[in-house]
């Protein structure tokens, strides 16, 4: 099922990204702000991808899914940013952004295939 598979990869992308920001904070000394940033929109994903579960209608549902992905692209800014200035080498930075990329090309399948369904009724 493909809403298990979001589900389990926001999920486990989440965690990736607390760890992720530890790993900032503690060895990079990274600024808390920034840390903090990628921090909300990293978690943020997933957390919307499990309100979808009980969305109150598809438009609804596709509404908490739209909002993982602007999560998601503003995750994926903060990623190119933290790799840009240096602070994350491109090792680091292709690791997160690899499975940021599933989780967009996911999300954005799902979104269109709900509005495709919803067209042809």
């Amino acid at each position: 099922n493909e809403r298990k598979t979001i589900r389990y990869k926001s999920r486990q992308f989440a965690v990736r990204i607390i760890r992720f920001v530890k790993f900032l904070y503690d060895e990079k000394k990274c600024f808390y702000d920034l840390s903090r940033q990628i921090l909300k929109s990293g978690t943020s994903i997933g957390a919307n991808v499990y309100e979808s579960k009980n969305a109150q209608s598809r438009e609804d549902f596709v509404h908490k899914l739209s909002i993982a992905l602007k999560e998601a692209d503003e995750t994926s800014y903060w990623l190119d940013i933290l790799c840009s200035a240096e602070i994350i080498d491109n090792k680091e930075f292709e690791s997160l952004n690899s499975d940021l990329k599933e989780i967009i090309a996911l999300l954005t399948s799902i979104i269109k295939t709900v509005k495709m369904q919803e067209s042809v009724k």
